[in-house]
């Protein structure tokens, strides 16, 4: 993986739609081009503590988890996604980007290439619930978004990670 000095973080602080949540405290963070090669990702997100990992794509329909931060590696091919519900981002991600999705992120797949694959995967192993954005699941999940911690590790960083520059708690 790329030292992380030479890894560009976006930033993207996602509002509220009235269905999507996203979160109120944390940006969703875009890793580019970090993952290399020669990198054993799901090896990498293990070390770190980020584990219950899965590997496939991305659902084509909005949803969050309310319970869990997510990390998404993309492994191969590339993708859009929309961020944030319908009205969020869009952006492209391609083999060897890292995102971080704090709990509340929506998220859907737009369009994916041939090869596009990614794995993703909880702090210390969470399991997490699917979030479609449904009125009545609404106010429990918005206390659930409040209750999740910022992760002991960076997904690829470990303990010194650039995340805690861009999450910090709240008090």
């Amino acid at each position: 993986m790329k030292a992380q000095e030479a890894v560009t973080i976006n930033e993207f602080y996602l509002s509220d739609d009235g269905s999507i949540p996203n979160n109120p405290y944390f940006p969703l963070l875009v890793y580019k081009n970090v993952i290399e090669d020669t990198d054993q990702a799901d090896q990498i997100l293990a070390q770190n503590h980020w584990s219950n990992a899965w590997r496939n794509g991305v659902f084509t329909y909005h949803h969050y988890h309310s319970n869990s931060h997510e990390v998404l590696v993309v492994v191969g091919g590339k993708v859009l996604l929309q961020m944030g519900g319908e009205h969020g981002e869009q952006l492209t991600a391609e083999r060897g980007d890292v995102l971080v999705l704090p709990a509340g992120t929506g998220h859907k797949l737009l369009k994916k290439e041939a090869g596009f694959s990614v794995i993703g995967a909880y702090p210390n192993g969470q399991n997490y619930d699917i979030c479609y954005g449904k009125k009545e699941e609404r106010p429990e999940k918005l206390d659930n978004i409040k209750q999740v911690p910022i992760p002991d590790y960076d997904p690829i960083y470990g303990e010194r990670g650039k995340l805690f520059a861009y999450w910090q708690a709240n008090e």
